[in-house]
């Protein structure tokens, strides 16, 4: 059985205060995740064999480092299932630019293949299995928009205006545990309401950190505040900034520098991996 056209999203981290550290060093934060219409997208056949095999458009994936077969892998471990599966990955989304693209292959891949499975686990316990793959996956997993706490599994669904927004790749890799690492990293911003971020929004304490140590970011934020407030996603490399509509976005992308990557998008608060899921559902 050949299952194709699930959707991973990717997403904005619309604000992200670090409240805190916990003495096994990882760090507490408040932030806003916000999904956007960019999406990768990934196709699954379902084996009678118990092999797990995963490809991808982008090259050179390890599989250890491979959170689509070790979601795979996870669920299976977790349920019994004796069937395997057959995984191909259309990547979209920008590798390495605090869009979450891993997270949100590897949370389609738990919400698809339980239900293709027949596995019947709840949302609770797929985003349960998803946190022991990564902090950002189970959000993917609950597929709307939430205000996060802790080390950003505690959600609440909020719902962010629905902005469009121009992505800004400046083509670097930021090493998201260089930028946790950092010695002048703020640790002790003021825990923040959901009301006062919805009235006055807020900051995202790694930018420091990363303008200091990746001048290609801290030059795509300069040049994109020309147009708009620039804010950077999660640790970057990524970068947007709000716009009235999706031509005022379109005029700014095309005055863009080319060595960038740009892309037009649309704030969405609920996943599209929940339509997708529904009309599997309606096919049973």
């Amino acid at each position: 059985m050949r299952s194709s056209g699930w959707p991973a999203p990717a997403k904005l981290n619309l604000f992200l205060h670090i409240t805190g550290q916990r003495p096994d060093g990882y760090h507490l934060l408040q932030t806003v995740f916000q999904f956007i219409d960019l999406a990768d997208e990934l196709d699954f056949t379902i084996l009678d064999s118990d092999m797990i095999a995963c490809r991808s458009t982008l090259k050179n994936v390890a599989a250890v480092d491979d959170l689509v077969a070790r979601a795979a892998h996870c669920l299976k471990k977790n349920t019994g299932c004796m069937q395997g599966v057959d995984i191909n990955v259309s990547k979209k989304i920008p590798v390495g630019g605090g869009l979450g693209g891993g997270s949100s292959d590897a949370a389609t891949t738990l919400v698809a293949l339980n239900e293709l499975w027949r596995c019947g686990l709840s949302t609770e316990e797929l985003a349960g299995l998803g946190l022991s793959l990564g902090a950002d996956v189970p959000v993917f997993v609950q597929a709307h928009a939430a205000w996060a706490e802790g080390v950003g599994e505690n959600l609440i669904q909020i719902t962010p205006e629905e902005c469009i927004y121009l992505v800004i790749h400046p083509g670097c890799s930021v090493a998201t545990a260089s930028v946790f690492n950092a010695d002048d990293l703020t640790r002790n911003t003021s825990t923040i309401t959901i009301r006062d971020f919805l009235e006055r929004g807020g900051i995202n304490d790694c930018e420091s950190v990363v303008r200091k140590n990746y001048k290609a970011v801290a030059q795509a934020l300069d040049w994109l505040a020309y147009f708009a407030p620039a804010k950077l996603t999660g640790t970057g490399a990524c970068i947007f900034a709000a716009f009235p509509d999706r031509q005022a976005a379109t005029r700014v992308k095309q005055q863009m520098p080319d060595i960038w990557q740009g892309y037009v998008v649309k704030g969405v608060n609920q996943s599209p991996l929940l339509e997708r899921l529904a009309t599997e559902q309606s096919r049973d």
